[in-house]
């Protein structure tokens, strides 16, 4: 299992606008190939908003990052403060 993480800063007080974003592309998450689940998260005094995404294998996960880059900018880009962070992990269980 993989995780694409994504990071985006969208200046103090803006809880809003970065739910209206989430809403908007979770069901485009929720229809790419090998999509899991998603986690949603941010902090409203600093901007800074995120997404924990999991699909089954790596490729799905880089797939989805370059699928939904593109179109989070076109939504997002004039209010992101910087660039967004985005990467993909491989997800562990501990056996303990």
């Amino acid at each position: 299992m993989y995780a694409t993480f994504t990071m985006i800063n969208l200046g103090p007080g803006m809880r809003q606008e970065a739910e209206k974003i989430a809403n908007q592309f979770a069901p485009v998450n929720r229809s790419l190939k090998g999509f899991i689940r998603y986690n949603y998260f941010g902090d409203v005094e600093t901007g800074d908003y995120g997404s924990l995404i999991l699909y089954e294998s790596k490729e799905d996960a880089e797939n989805a990052l370059a699928t939904i880059g593109p179109e989070m900018k076109k939504t997002a880009g004039d209010i992101v403060k910087g660039e967004p962070i985005r990467r993909v992990f491989e997800i562990y269980e501990p056996t303990s």
